[in-house]
């Protein structure tokens, strides 16, 4: 019976990768890899391993989630060490948590390599702390993509009046959605949002706006996935703080709440 490592890339700079994920790619028989994986991280690989696409698309998926643990459990049964990169964290909305379910029900040996997640490193890439001492003493990561394309279940009325920082994870398509439920639940308006595109790679591009504002402006600048929707006070920092040269210097933004808005 061979091993499964559920890995996690990091959030797309091949830099922040962690040392025992990247020796989890040198020493694998097979890669099974997603769509946000930096690829040159598979340039790591032994030249004789098996490398297998999984990715996927928001409401396309090239490869279904029970072909992959098909997959997973008949490379181990062959004896090999199997590799499953994710992007980010493997148990951060990658579920990962799935897929050692079913090496558990198949009696296979497993080990979950964490991975810097978006939510942390994209705000991060843009200059946007996710706490502060003065700003932001919680926050909460979200998806902002269900089972059935819209976030569903998730408490609203408790998110808005009880968390700081808000963290969503691929919530381009319900972000009228996302922010009519905030502001419907009592968040304020001018509540400071940032989306960041491609984060913590070459490609990466910030905009930011307010609760009132940000629909439009990321309509306008045409913003896709895969972004990071990062809501509350913290966002303010970005004027003081970024650091990363995006692709795009002519950002798009927003003068922020109490001034004018």
């Amino acid at each position: 019976m061979g091993k499964v490592y559920l890995v996690g890339a990091g959030p797309g700079d091949p830099d922040l990768i962690t040392v025992k994920a990247l020796k989890c790619i040198q020493v694998a028989d097979v890669i099974l890899y997603d769509r946000l994986v930096n690829k040159s991280l598979l340039d790591a690989a032994n030249p004789d391993a098996t490398l297998v696409y999984c990715g996927k698309l928001p409401s396309h998926h090239l490869m279904k989630q029970e072909t992959i643990h098909h997959l997973l459990v008949k490379y181990a049964k062959q004896g090999k060490v199997v590799t499953r990169l994710k992007g980010g964290d493997p148990f951060v909305f990658g579920r990962g948590a799935e897929e050692a379910e079913v090496l558990v029900k198949s009696g296979i040996s497993f080990e979950v390599i964490p991975g810097i997640t978006a939510g942390i490193a994209a705000p991060a890439y843009a200059g946007i702390p996710v706490t502060h001492r003065n700003m932001g003493s919680s926050f909460a990561v979200i998806t902002g993509h269900g089972r059935e394309g819209k976030p569903n279940g998730i408490n609203w009325g408790q998110i808005a009046g009880s968390v700081d920082t808000l963290l969503i994870y691929m919530g381009i398509g319900n972000l009228a959605a996302i922010c009519d439920e905030l502001r419907n639940h009592g968040k304020n308006p001018n509540t400071p949002v940032a989306l960041i595109h491609w984060g913590t790679t070459t490609e990466q591009r910030t905009v930011t706006g307010t609760l009132r504002t940000i629909v439009d402006i990321v309509n306008k600048e045409k913003i896709e996935n895969p972004s990071m929707i990062v809501i509350g006070e913290v966002v303010r920092l970005r004027d003081k703080i970024a650091w990363f040269k995006e692709r795009d210097l002519t950002e798009t933004h927003l003068v922020l709440a109490g001034d004018g808005l």
